[in-house]
């Protein structure tokens, strides 16, 4: 049974100490406007905490002895408060917060299990329109993305601002994936949560499977928790992996006929994998310049959520 995690989650919290000084409205995607809501469902109400718990929590988080699933996340967001900042901060809570607005949020409305955000590109009626097959006459505005003059292009041919910003993490829809087992989009903010180390993965907080279900995440696949990577060792002068001997330098060779069919499997996040960013992204909010005719093979609906890679990894091997 998952116990209520008794903790306080500052969502979303941009890790600058001189904007904690002056604002918490990076905390209300998560906590509400007036700080009355369950972060994610699972944390304290902040307003009914009185400063000095409000103060505690957070040194606790910074100095590691506070906190439950989230505890990684969190410390890494305040690891740069000064017990200045963290006062400020409790001063701004409990001086009322945000003003609470009585229109709902497209947040507050209960979230499809996924959505497909390449919907528009692929639509049929924009297919057909662009298919210039079709055509009698392809300009030359036509022919490229720019989609201006190519001889008169100036101040009005421009690249397309990237705009990532999207809703606290717990308050955005999930995004289908591309094709089977493609590494899924990030769909929510990423503020405060970037460079990934390998000291301070704050996503892990919300993703590792035992947290992941009473966050609303995505859990991480059993892919993550397994080493795939050959046996390498260095015996006698030799390099020598999953006991072949592969040689040494000019000598190695071609090895890729070591078929590695022992996958190394653990409880704990294989470090080949810690970098969480090298392969999951967000998606930049903007409207793409031409139609997308790409259809993947095999994405059931089941396979637009969720992966089965660690089964496919040694399909034909064995």
């Amino acid at each position: 049974m998952i116990k209520l995690l008794k903790l306080l989650t500052v969502g979303s919290v941009i890790a600058s100490s001189s904007l904690y000084a002056v604002s918490t409205s990076a905390c209300t995607g998560c906590h509400g406007a007036n700080f009355e809501k369950k972060a994610m469902g699972q944390s304290k109400v902040v307003k009914d905490m009185s400063k000095e718990d409000i103060v505690k929590a957070l040194k606790g988080y910074k100095d590691g002895s506070y906190g439950a699933a989230m505890k990684a996340m969190m410390k890494g967001q305040v690891a740069s408060l000064s017990d200045a900042d963290m006062e400020s901060i409790a001063d701004s809570i409990k001086g009322g917060g945000a003003k609470e607005s009585s229109t709902p949020k497209e947040s507050d409305s209960k979230k499809a299990e996924t959505v497909d955000i390449n919907a528009k590109a692929s639509d049929a009626k924009r297919i057909e329109k662009e298919n210039k097959r079709s055509k009698k006459e392809v300009t030359e505005e036509t022919l490229g993305l720019r989609k201006t003059n190519l001889y008169t292009e100036g101040k009005e041919t421009t690249g397309v601002k990237t705009d990532y910003s999207r809703p606290a993490p717990g308050q955005s829809t999930k995004f289908e994936r591309a094709y089977v087992n493609a590494p899924p989009m990030i769909p929510h903010s990423v503020d405060g949560l970037l460079p990934i180390t390998q000291n301070n993965n704050q996503c892990i907080g919300c993703h590792m499977p035992e947290s992941a279900k009473a966050m609303g995440a995505t859990p991480i696949p059993v892919s993550h928790f397994t080493n795939y990577r050959p046996t390498t060792v260095l015996k006698d002068g030799e390099l020598v992996k999953e006991g072949h001997k592969v040689g040494m330098n000019e000598k190695m060779g071609n090895t890729s006929d070591i078929v590695i069919a022992k996958a190394k499997k653990s409880d704990k996040l294989y470090q080949g994998r810690f970098n969480c960013s090298q392969c999951h992204a967000p998606q930049s909010k903007v409207d793409t310049v031409v139609g997308n005719t790409f259809k993947s093979d095999g994405l059931s609906n089941a396979l637009k959520s969720h992966s089965n890679l660690a089964d496919a990894m040694n399909e034909g091997i064995e």
